[in-house]
């Protein structure tokens, strides 16, 4: 019994894992196990002795079973260090970058322009990329044939006879094409809407343009439109300054220089003092709105059985392009790397709100 006891008991100390473990358990307490079978063997045992050998297994059993509680638990406790230190993080290191998204260089310069002007009271309103030849030339003084046309070689819808919603909902029929400038806005606005109000109007438009580095048939531009008494060319030039100091800081000064647009008049070429660069920035065209597009948005509201609403008031427009600011600001070489698509172009922008 003592060497059965020494052999079981060694055996359990020495067993290197739980299948071992479960293999020994078998040997001795199992259904055919050496203790079971010492068990079995003692009805042929006479009463005294039987009853004595009995006692020495049931203490033997004990034993075994503790032994095997002892070793499984040590072995559980041995597996689970084992594979932590294998799963072992050292968490003074740096933890895996989950990548994120960002926004566009162009979206970012754009709502920096948007929230500059918010700031001066104006709204932010949005027009269709599919515009009529009528808001898009015609409502804005460049008649057919009008030699101003040939400033915007157009992407023209084919077909001559296309639908699209007007300003209050309206079917407005004609050739279609993709806008060229913001400016429809301005006409699509002032059918829906009585004066004064200050409004800004960013937004993607389309031109047949040889592109380099600095053109691309595809931008973006913001457009700006004011109306009301008494509104004059001080008050364009103070929207423009606003913008310069907003922009580049108390340094920048804007000029402006007459040029034609076929919408405004006078018009005017203004550029910014860019400090920093030490240069002018011609940044876009503005002027006093045309008598005639004010005309021409009253004909439109006669049509709609609306009253008069623009007579006696004047306004100003201006229109500058998104992508030179963008490009200044964020020092890109070439305006086509805004449209190619590369992520490692576009990664420089994760973060920046």
């Amino acid at each position: 019994m003592r060497e059965l006891e020494q052999e079981a008991l060694a055996a359990i100390r020495e067993a290197r894992d739980l299948e071992a473990l479960k293999t020994l358990k078998a040997r001795y307490l199992g259904k055919k196990g050496l203790l079971t079978q010492e068990m079995k063997a003692l009805a042929s045992l006479p009463l005294e002795e039987r009853k004595a050998k009995g006692q020495a297994l049931n203490a033997l059993k004990e034993a075994i079973e503790q032994a095997l509680e002892e070793r499984e638990k040590a072995l559980v406790e041995e597996e689970l260090r084992r594979a932590l230190e294998r799963e072992r993080q050292d968490v003074s290191l740096p933890g895996v970058e989950v990548f994120t998204g960002g926004l566009h260089p162009i979206t970012l310069m754009e709502r920096e322009l948007v929230e500059i002007f918010r700031s001066l009271g104006y709204q932010a309103v949005e027009g269709p990329e599919v515009e009529s030849e009528f808001f898009n030339f015609d409502a804005l003084n460049i008649p057919e044939h009008h030699p101003a046309r040939d400033m915007w070689d157009t992407f023209w819808l084919e077909g001559e006879e296309h639908s699209l919603p007007g300003p209050l909902g309206e079917e407005v029929r004609g050739r279609l094409l993709l806008r060229t400038h913001t400016s429809p806005m301005q006409v699509r606005y002032m059918v829906a809407h009585t004066p004064p109000f200050r409004i800004v109007v960013p937004g993607r438009v389309f031109r047949f343009e040889q592109t380099d580095a600095t053109h691309e048939a595809v931008f973006h531009q913001l457009e700006g439109l004011v109306v009301g008494e008494g509104i004059t060319m001080a008050h364009l030039k103070g929207a423009i300054y606003e913008l310069a100091q907003a922009l580049y800081g108390p340094e920048s000064r804007v000029r402006f220089q007459p040029v034609y647009f076929p919408f405004v008049e006078p018009g005017a070429q203004f550029a910014i003092w860019w400090p920093e660069g030490r240069k002018w920035l011609e940044l876009g065209g503005a002027g006093m709105v045309h008598p005639k597009v004010f005309q021409a948005v009253e004909e439109y509201r006669k049509a709609l059985g609306l009253p008069p609403a623009y007579q006696g008031v004047t306004g100003f427009a201006f229109g500058l392009g998104i992508e030179r600011l963008a490009m200044l600001r964020y020092n890109i070489p070439d305006i086509r790397y805004f449209f190619g698509g590369r992520l490692k172009f576009l990664e420089q922008f994760r973060g920046i709100l």
